[in-house]
């Protein structure tokens, strides 16, 4: 039976260091790339050194063709006509956003309520990183006659605000005798922006051309040891299923996809960058880039403009943070961005279990301490059942040895005599893996919350721990080479493991013995940069084991 305890306690270690995050935060099929064809949008270099799309014509009767690679620009985007570009200034009481002339695009977008780091002086999140030589997001195409880069005129460089909803209207004019008109909606309460672009042909001729909306994007958070499995990139929800698509998908050159879309975005670990296009056709979303800068397009299907002829695009952005209950109130499927894998349903309710204590308490750290406790307690029968099942099986250890001894040359005469022992003294040999087992599913989902929900980012628990989502350190004066701090969190987690495992019942032999007292060394080091909201629960979780251990053993004294 030790022998399965020792097993199954190495394999959990395993699957925590290393199997987790390919276990179960993948499982997403490979999308097929469309391959240009001679019936597909075609790109050429444009004078401006900036790759355009152009249309061919195509009959009538065949279907409207979708676009393909979105082009990347060569050098800081000129205006067309006017001049300098103006900025223009939009400010709520969520956000402060600066918007361009030069192709309509957003520069600036500031969270007021969310900041770079956990420092008291940081500013607040900013959206857009992008470097000014590799463009803006929000770049409006419709093939070669709408140049993504073209000038749009606004009246004001501020948006006022009336009744809580201000209004941006940017108007802009093509070679091609085209006109495009861009209008911003804004709500004070809401990161939600609604786009309507309006193609108006006042030319004698018929054009066609498809309508494409650009995004570019760095990451929002620096990779480190501590997010470097955690999602950033391109994403979708795409025929009802989110798509995640990684960098390696696309580093190598564009990737396409088809199908209807509720949002295309561009997602880090607790913010967003997503367009929702208000009509559910069939589009293309193309992605490419690395792992320092990505650039997305959406495409419509192709649409043919008569003489003085125009057609509506509608739009809604969402920049802002991956909160659940935000995001879930917003609609449009937004809250699927947040995936908790395999342990959603009970990710889910931890979650809301956590938000509900810390309506109360007003500390994240303190919340989690009550979810442990409330899992320890839901817990606490089946453990106990093992706990003591454990406690029997050391008290038969004497007359297993003694059977070994005397059946060691028949071994299934043994195991007879063996299982026959169980049945009488009323042993599982499983009792103490059960509880084990059960908490792992647990333990991923409380994993995957701490991780994702934006609730713990920068949220302060007590003393040194100032960020429940960060590793806990403990600054001394002067920096530990790999850690920085001391990991004091992490230490007491450790060493609380330790002394819950000599108070656990075995009946391992010595080598087996040694294995599992490793075990509390093997988790310090993986939990070293874990999630101080993760290491405070595992904590917590031990100091309740001891104390359990500990009422069961007292109970068996007291009985002998």
């Amino acid at each position: 039976m030790d022998t399965y305890r020792a097993f199954l306690a190495i394999l959990i270690s395993f699957l925590i260091l290393i199997g987790y995050q390919y276990f179960f935060v993948g499982f997403q099929s490979e999308e097929t790339v469309v391959e240009g064809s001679a019936d597909t949008v075609r790109t050429t270099p444009s004078e401006s050194g900036v790759q355009q799309q152009s249309q061919m014509q195509q009959p009538a009767t065949q279907q409207p063709q979708l676009a393909t690679t979105p082009q990347v620009p060569a050098a800081v985007p000129q205006p067309m006509a006017g001049g300098d570009a103006k900025k223009i200034s939009v400010e709520t009481p969520l956000y402060r956003a600066v918007l361009s002339e030069a192709g309509g695009t957003v520069t600036s977008f500031v969270l007021k309520n969310h900041r770079e780091t956990s420092a008291e002086d940081s500013p607040g999140k900013q959206l857009i990183e992008n470097p000014q030589n590799m463009g803006y997001p929000l770049k409006f195409g419709w093939g070669s006659v709408i140049p993504a880069d073209s000038f749009y005129q606004a009246a004001d460089s501020v948006v006022e605000f009336e009744n809580g909803t201000g209004e941006l209207r940017m108007t802009a004019t093509t070679p091609a005798g085209l006109q495009v008109e861009k209008v911003f909606h804004f709500k004070e309460d809401s990161y939600i922006i609604e786009m309507d672009i309006r193609v108006s042909n006042p030319t004698g001729q018929t054009l066609q051309g498809s309508p494409q909306l650009h995004q570019v994007n760095v990451p929002f958070e620096e990779r480190s040891t501590f997010n470097r499995f955690l999602f950033i990139g391109p994403a979708a929800y795409r025929n009802g299923e989110l798509k995640e698509y990684k960098t390696k998908e696309y580093e190598e050159g564009p990737k396409t996809v088809q199908g209807v879309f509720d949002w295309v975005a561009f997602e880090g670990t607790y913010f967003m960058c997503a367009i929702i296009p208000e009509t559910k056709e069939p589009s293309t979303f193309v992605m490419q880039g690395n792992e320092d800068i990505t650039y997305t397009q959406l495409s419509g299907g192709l649409d043919t403009l008569s003489p003085n002829d125009s057609a509506i695009y509608q739009y809604r952005l969402f920049y802002g943070p991956k909160k659940l209950s935000l995001l879930k109130e917003l609609g449009y499927n937004l809250d699927r961005s947040i995936d908790f894998g395999w342990f959603d349903f009970i990710a889910k309710p931890t979650l809301h279990l956590l938000n509900f204590f810390h309506s109360f308490f007003k500390n994240y750290g303190i919340a989690i301490i009550m979810v442990t406790i409330i899992f320890k307690a839901i817990f606490w029968p089946i453990t106990q059942k093992g706990l003591k099942s454990m406690k029997n099986m050391q008290k038969l250890q004497p007359k297993m040895v003694k059977l070994k001894e005397k059946y060691k040359n028949d071994p299934q005469q043994m195991n007879r005599e063996v299982m026959a022992l169980y049945k009488t003294y009323k042993v599982n040999p499983l009792g103490g893996c059960l509880p084990m087992i059960l908490q792992i599913p647990v333990f991923f989902a409380l994993y995957k919350v701490l991780l994702l929900c934006i609730e713990l980012r920068h949220a302060p628990f007590m003393l040194w721990i100032n960020d429940l989502s960060a590793p806990d350190r403990l600054w001394i004066g002067f920096d530990i080479p790999y850690l920085g701090g001391v990991p004091v969190l992490t230490l007491l987690m450790g060493a609380s493991m330790f002394i819950q495992q000599k108070l656990t019942p075995t009946t391992a032999d010595p080598t087996q013995a040694r294995i599992m007292m490793m075990l509390p060394v093997v988790f310090t080091f993986m939990f070293v940069n874990f999630a101080s909201g993760l290491v405070l629960y595992w904590f917590v979780n031990n100091l309740l084991a001891i104390l359990q251990q500990q009422l069961i053993n007292r109970g068996a004294a007291k009985k002998a």
